[in-house]
Formats: C-alpha cells, structure tokens, sequence
C-alpha cells in the first residue's frame, strides 16, 4: 500500500502537534523576569497555564487547513491543468493548510499561556 506524501505530511503535523509539551519542541518557552519570583511557585504556575493552553485544538486547526487548503489547491489544479494537476494541487494545498493550521495552534497556545502568567502577576519579557 503506498502512502501519499500530502497524507504522510499531514499525519506527521497532526502527530506533532499533539507532543506533550509544545513548546519544548518549539523552543518558544515563556521568558520572565525572575526577580522577586519565587521559582517553584512559577514552575507550578507555568504548568497550570499550559494546562489551559491544552484546550488550544492544534490537530482540529491542523486538519480544518488541510481540508481548506485541499480544496483551494484542487480547484486552482482544476482551473489550470486536468484532473492529475487538480490532485497535485490538492496535495499540495493540504500540506501547506494544514502547515498554516499548525502555525495558528501553536501562536494561540503561545498567547494563553502568556496571558495567563501575567494575569497571575509574572512579568512576561517576550
């Protein structure tokens, strides 16, 4: 059986975008100013608010792009070409939506945890 690259792609964001820590894999960790911070209290302050940050649906915005982008993609084929230049525009539409969607879950979830350090008093710097 042989696996599309558009689907391989898109599986493979899906699978990332659901790791555990994101913004360890990302690198966009939270910087604050930690004077007068009491550490332990901020790391168990810093692992509420990803808890909150969960709740951003990486994966649903991953695959609504995919789907969006697919549609776009094939249509624009469709226009330009025949029916194989319409699937290789769907895929390439579905690889780059669902890249867009990604980019738009990890930037929210960056956000809410930001706002919610602030929002429990941390200065955030970044």
């Amino acid at each position: 059986m042989k696996i599309s690259r558009p689907l391989a792609c898109s599986t493979l964001m899906v699978l990332l975008a659901n790791c555990a820590s994101v913004e360890d894999l990302t690198g966009n960790n939270p910087i604050i100013d930690t004077q007068g911070v009491n550490l332990s209290q901020y790391n168990s302050d810093l692992i509420a608010c990803q808890a909150y940050a969960d709740e951003v649906q990486i994966a649903q915005k991953a695959a609504s792009g995919a789907v969006s982008g697919a549609v776009v993609g094939g249509v624009v084929g469709a226009v330009i070409g025949n029916s194989d230049t319409a699937q290789r525009g769907a895929g390439v539409g579905a690889v780059a939506g669902g890249a867009r969607g990604v980019g738009e879950g990890i930037r929210e979830r960056e956000l809410v945890i930001k706002r919610c350090l602030i929002g429990r008093g941390y200065r955030v710097l970044n």
